[in-house]
């Protein structure tokens, strides 16, 4: 059935949706660094079983020529289109549990309608809460785990893992816009970013989405099946640290960026979750982005017999 002008459409013979889910939400776009939200998406598309509920309109949401689709070429004939997906599903975690998970691009344009529409979705499926998560590049190291900022109205939540709080403005997200909307309306929201190691950002890093997936657990009590991703962290680590051991330069910088994570660290009022906002930056690091440039182009050139998922983005 074409759309009528609406953002989404809704699909014929979609599961039915008990009341009270969470909602989990992942969009893609501005920031995605270490492919936490792409990855994660992918890995949720391939073990959580997702029945899409409601499809939304690219014509309507999606810049094509910013973000073109892909179509495959075999020889003298195009043999598949493959448009953008964001869509409204019913998924189910590892124990069975169900839970509604909106997945896939940031919307380039409506985004005061796409809020309207997913506020009235979550209104109708009466969601108990919605969590979504997105990540930022920062000068910490990979020998730690990732850390994450927590906004939203979860003070639970955000007093155990809300390792930076920043007062600051940042460039939104469609994400930023709904959590905002979500607070506004007062339904319980939270919001997590992951602080990934900058000289990673632009590798597909499992670790990056494993943190994810920890942090939507934390937030909803979902059990989400990683044994794939955890796999493919082992080799992706391995692989990085024989490169930092044969670089002297590398070497030091992680060196320097654990010394200030784990001085940053100690600084933090276990009272009030406090921390002294000026540990993590980018002074004195030697050459980071070269050496990032450098790391990345080694494990993008990795013989193609190594698992190609943990090269580069």
């Amino acid at each position: 059935m074409p759309f009528s002008g609406d953002l989404h459409e809704r699909v014929a013979n979609a599961p039915a949706v008990p009341p009270g889910l969470p909602l989990v939400m992942l969009l893609t776009g501005f920031t995605d660094a270490g492919n936490a939200v792409s990855g994660l998406i992918e890995h949720l598309r391939e073990t959580a079983d997702p029945q899409p509920i409601a499809i939304f309109d690219n014509d309507m949401l999606l810049d094509y020529r910013a973000r073109r689709p892909v179509i495959s070429f075999d020889q003298d004939h195009l043999t598949e289109f493959r448009p953008a997906r964001l869509e409204l599903s019913l998924a189910t975690d590892a124990l069975g549990q169900p839970f509604l998970l909106l997945s896939g691009y940031e919307p380039d344009f409506a985004w005061n309608a796409f809020a309207t529409t997913v506020l009235d979705l979550a209104a109708e499926f009466a969601v108990s809460g919605i969590s979504w998560v997105h990540s930022i590049a920062m000068p910490v190291p990979h020998t730690r785990p990732i850390g994450t900022t927590v906004s939203g109205n979860r003070r639970d939540l955000a007093g155990v893992h809300s390792v930076w709080r920043p007062r600051t403005q940042v460039p939104a997200t469609a994400g930023h816009l709904l959590e905002f909307r979500f607070v506004e309306r007062g339904d319980r929201a939270v919001g997590f970013v992951l602080l990934v190691p900058h000289y990673l950002a632009e590798t597909e890093n499992p670790d990056a989405v494993i943190a994810a997936a920890e942090k939507l657990m934390a937030a909803t009590g979902l059990v989400l099946m990683l044994d794939d991703v955890q796999a493919r962290r082992e080799d992706y680590l391995a692989k990085v640290d024989e490169q930092v051991l044969g670089n002297d330069e590398l070497q030091q910088m992680v060196h320097n960026l654990e010394r200030r994570y784990d001085a940053y660290m100690a600084g933090r009022n276990p009272e009030d979750g406090s921390y002294d906002e000026g540990g993590f930056n980018e002074r004195d690091l030697p050459s980071a982005d070269e050496l990032a440039a450098e790391l990345e182009r080694y494990l993008a050139s990795r013989p193609s017999g190594d698992d190609d998922k943990t090269g580069r983005g």
